[in-house]
């Protein structure tokens, strides 16, 4: 279980430092798989639109969405900083179920699984305005 001071850690764009209202409240647990990878990269559920830019962008090669599917467009959106544009991150629709059951409508395995958004921030990309403390030592 996070503590308070964990929970109240902050992120700043490391560009120019404006404040993301982003917290480690906000994020996914570390354990947690997403088909798009963890790796470098802070997996946030919710953020602030309004401190951030989105554009849509669609990659055309070759990618495994799961074990039995593959494609050859992917669709993401790329997050920058509002305040100087610099690229955070990517949205992707690869978080938890956005419902209970299984299947589109709950029609079963067959139909895609609508899912939440994943706010994909680069970790070179922020940086952490308060940073949880730690404990002293005795």
């Amino acid at each position: 279980m996070a503590s308070s001071s964990a929970a109240a850690a902050t992120y700043r764009c490391a560009e120019c430092g404006a404040d993301l209202n982003l917290t480690a409240a906000q994020l996914y647990p570390e354990g947690v798989y997403f088909e798009a990878g963890n790796k470098g990269t802070l997996s946030f559920s919710w953020v602030d639109e309004s401190r951030l830019r989105f554009a849509p962008e669609d990659k055309i090669r070759p990618f495994f969405e799961t074990l039995n599917y593959w494609g050859i467009q992917r669709k993401r959106t790329r997050i920058s900083c509002d305040a100087c544009g610099r690229l955070l991150g990517y949205v992707y629709d690869d978080g938890p179920p956005a419902m209970d059951g299984t299947g589109q409508f709950g029609m079963g395995p067959s139909q895609v699984i609508p899912r939440r958004p994943r706010y994909r921030i680069k970790t070179k990309a922020v940086t952490v305005a308060n940073p949880p403390a730690t404990a002293p030592y005795r």
